[in-house]
This record gives C-alpha cells, sequence and structure tokens, in this order.
C-alpha cells in the first residue's frame, strides 16, 4: 500500500514505512495486547474470588476482550489483528491451568463457526452475483501458484527450528487456514489506496478463498487419517476419545 500511494503522489515511501507502519505499529500493537490480556487477567483470575471474571462461567469473556483490544489498538490506527493474539496470549498465560479457559475457548469456537458459516454464505452469494466475472486465465494459474507453491514454502519456512518430522511440517504448511481473512485485507488495502481494476482484485481473491475451501476441505481428513497411520496412531480411536 505504500508503494502504491508512493507511486500516485510521488512521495518518498520507505522512510514512513518503516518508522510508523512497521516499528511503530507493531510495537503499539503488542505493548497494548500485553497490557490488556494483563488487565483481563487480573480482572478474570486475581480480583477477590467474589467479583472475579472466571466466578461467572461466562465464556463471553473472550469475546469481550477480543473487541476491547482490537478496537483500543485500532483508535490508534495501529495493528488491531496483533494485539489480539498478543492479548489472547496474556490472558492464557496469567493462569495457564484454570478451567475456564476451557470454557472460554469452547465458546469462541462456536461464535467462530457461526461467523465463518454466515461469511460462506455471504461468499456463496456473491460467487452467483458474478463475483468471479473478472478473473482472466492469468489469474487462475497466479492463485494455483499462491495455493500449491508459494503458501506451503512460505508454511515451511515459518516452521524452521520447529521440532516435527518433514512430512507433518509439510502437512501444516500445505493446509494452513482457507483463506477467508484476505476479504479484510483486500478491503482494507482499497480502503487506502485506488486501484485501477478493484472488480479483477476481488476476483482473484474470491477464487483463492474458493480452491482453497474446496481442495483443502476435501483433502484434509484423508490426509490426516493418512498421517496418524503414518504415525502408528489409530484416527478412529483417537476420535472416539475426544
Amino acid at each position: 500500500m505504500a508503494m502504491a500511494l508512493a507511486a500516485s503522489s510521488g512521495e518518498s515511501w520507505f522512510g514512513r514505512w518503516l518508522g510508523i507502519n512497521v516499528l511503530w505499529e507493531i510495537a503499539v500493537g503488542v505493548a497494548g495486547g500485553w497490557l490488556i490480556g494483563k488487565l483481563f487477567g487480573w480482572l478474570t483470575f486475581r480480583v477477590p474470588a467474589e467479583t472475579k471474571l472466571a466466578k461467572t462461567g461466562d465464556g463471553l469473556i473472550a469475546i469481550a476482550a477480543t473487541f476491547f483490544s482490537y478496537g483500543v489498538i485500532e483508535i490508534f490506527n495501529c495493528y488491531g489483528f496483533l494485539a489480539v493474539f498478543i492479548t489472547a496470549l496474556t490472558l492464557r498465560a496469567s493462569h495457564r491451568d484454570h478451567d475456564f479457559h476451557v470454557q472460554m475457548h469452547d465458546l469462541t469456537e462456536q461464535f467462530e463457526r457461526l461467523a465463518m458459516m454466515i461469511l460462506l454464505l455471504l461468499f456463496g452469494g456473491a460467487l452467483v452475483s458474478g463475483l468471479l466475472n473478472a478473473l482472466r486465465p492469468m489469474d487462475a494459474v497466479l492463485v494455483l501458484i499462491l495455493l500449491l507453491i508459494v503458501r506451503p514454502l512460505t508454511g515451511l519456512i515459518a516452521l524452521t527450528g520447529f521440532s516435527a518430522a518433514k512430512v507433518e511440517k509439510l502437512t501444516i504448511a500445505f493446509f494452513g487456514i482457507r483463506g477467508v481473512g484476505s476479504f479484510y485485507y483486500l478491503a482494507y488495502g482499497l480502503n487506502h489506496m485506488d486501484v485501477a481494476d478493484p472488480e479483477r482484485l476481488w476476483a482473484i481473491v474470491g477464487l483463492g478463498a474458493l480452491v482453497s475451501i474446496l481442495v483443502h476441505g476435501l483433502t484434509v481428513t484423508p490426509a490426516m487419517r493418512w498421517l496418524d497411520h503414518r504415525q502408528g496412531r489409530d484416527p478412529d480411536a483417537i476420535g472416539q476419545s475426544q
């Protein structure tokens, strides 16, 4: 985005990008997320027993921490997503073995599934309304390169030093997430810069999410079962125990 804006204005971009977008916004996101996580950790586990939030048994506290952290940091025009991540880590570390974490996790997982269902319904409506009409043949090739080559390679690089077999690392790097978060990032980018053909960008991202949902969704179960068998585990026994 910094380079795109610089191309239209002719101004130097690197210094502002490094100083503001990288150093300052990351620092505020990390520090703010840590402080908010500490605050919620204290309110949840450390205040007197009659008033601590963990006594309520209400897993919505995790959702409240998410929105609060994101909103506060975005007020300062810094990285709310990063702050939420740090808040979650800090909140968990404040009392790692408390049973209340299970309740918060279960509720947030249900919210995630509901939100994903709603998003996929909207995504399906966009597809039948012509989301992919602006695609060109080279765009489809680009999507396949991103999903089948770029993402697995970058995933493997990110897992450098992680203690796991090569096949497990490759499995993690290949599947990852479905890519629907790309809609957020594209919308964010388009709100901060002008592009010549935004419909084509939406089509590329839409095709990427569609292919990821289909390919990864259809192959993840047999791949995980094969991996379990390869590691000497019984996938059916694991599923029954859970």
